[in-house]
């Protein structure tokens, strides 16, 4: 029943556009990471600044290959083993990514999403998404679906699904010495 609300939330995105989706812990918006319209768009939702970057989830390693191919194997091995999950971790971008997305860093931020909506919407998209916490800036973050349509309105498209409530946002580690950004 949901294959094809996720083909329609998919189609959108591969169209330029934002939805909203559940995450591991809040309500995020999500978009193409190499569309600058459409992260523009969700940082103009946000009110945030383009400098402070986004993070990049992926439903599996093979989508974040290429950035990943480039880390010694020891950090390879440390991000691998810690995903799926709640983990985000800052990665030299090497250019594979725009600016749009790493704001002023050298580093991207990534994660491999455990997050069953989320997922899908990466495998229905074949590829990885911007997953930004679903609220403006200084907002609390969304933990409802009915909190998302509050901030943004009815017509931002949403996935169907919710989000762990128990949970915490995922850390932000670096790859190169593992040092905690955000618990």
């Amino acid at each position: 029943m949901h294959a094809f609300r996720d083909a329609a939330l998919a189609s959108c995105i591969r169209d330029g556009g934002v939805v909203a989706c559940p995450a591991e812990a809040v309500w995020g918006l999500s978009c193409d990471p190499f569309s600058e319209l459409a992260v523009r768009h969700i940082l103009e939702l946000k009110q945030r600044p383009a400098a402070k970057g986004l993070i990049v989830v992926a439903a599996d390693l093979w989508m974040l290959e290429p950035i990943l191919q480039t880390l010694p194997k020891n950090q390879l091995r440390r991000l691998s083993d810690s995903w799926p999950g709640p983990n985000t971790w800052l990665v030299p971008h090497g250019g594979l990514f725009p600016p749009w997305v790493t704001g002023d860093s050298d580093d991207v931020a990534v994660r491999i999403t455990q997050a069953p909506a989320l997922r899908a919407l990466s495998r229905a998209v074949d590829g990885p998404l911007v997953s930004t916490s679903a609220n403006p800036a200084g907002a609390s973050p969304a933990r409802f679906g009915f909190q998302v349509v509050r901030y943004f309105g009815v017509a931002l498209p949403r996935a169907i699904g919710r989000v762990d409530t128990d949970a915490k946002p995922s850390s932000i580690r670096r790859a190169d010495n593992g040092e905690i950004i955000r618990a």
